[in-house]
């Protein structure tokens, strides 16, 4: 019988619409450690830790960050890319990044709905630490959507990005590094906004 449910559409946020929030304040700081990503470190929670250790060794504060965020623009054709997703079917962003760096890049996207999780800030403005939304909430919010009977595509760029697009009826890397294709080749992958159109027209009209 032909796949009736609705369909939706979960991508990552920084890598695949918005460059990497944390590179953007590398370069800013010069702290190159601080360019580590979840495309080089696969541990989420051993790569917060290191940036909030240096953080607190360099005294640097929510608002450095923000400063640096509020610099920041979609990467090109990202503003054309969503509004085409959202004219063609149901969108969300799931990310590992936080509300409270978040919201600046939403709007500029046109307020897509975003998960992602929070920051414990004390009352000097420091990061003292991060609240998860929910363990592997990526995966687990693709769940539950094929739970509500939507057929879903997933796609992300880097490695806290696999479970959900493993979860996914289709999941597409997109513009990922050689590292996360080479340890996840049976991925399909995509370099530009151009060849995920393409995919994702394929996997709306297919109603097999």
């Amino acid at each position: 019988m032909p796949d009736s449910r609705p369909r939706l559409l979960a991508s990552d946020l920084e890598g695949v619409l918005v460059p990497e929030i944390w590179i953007a304040f590398a370069e800013k700081t010069g702290i190159e450690q601080l360019r580590l990503t979840t495309r080089d470190v696969a541990d989420y929670d051993l790569l917060m830790q290191m940036r909030l250790k240096i953080l607190k060794e360099r005294n640097l504060r929510l608002r450095d960050i923000q400063e640096v965020i509020a610099t920041i623009a979609p990467l090109p054709g990202a503003v054309e890319f969503v509004d085409w997703v959202r004219e063609r079917t149901q969108f969300v962003v799931l990310s590992d990044t936080f509300y409270e760096f978040a919201k600046p890049l939403m709007a500029q996207l046109g307020y897509p709905t975003i998960f992602c999780h929070s920051l414990e800030v004390d009352a000097s403005g420091s990061i003292a630490g991060y609240r998860l939304r929910l363990d592997q909430s990526k995966r687990k919010a693709i769940s539950a959507f094929r739970d509500l009977q939507f057929q879903t595509l997933a796609m992300g760029d880097s490695y806290n990005d696999i479970a959900m697009l493993e979860r996914a009826d289709v999941g597409v890397l997109f513009d990922p590094p050689a590292n996360v294709i080479e340890d996840h080749s049976e991925l399909p992958v995509v370099r530009n906004y151009s060849e995920a159109q393409t995919i994702i027209e394929e996997w709306l009209f297919d109603r097999g």
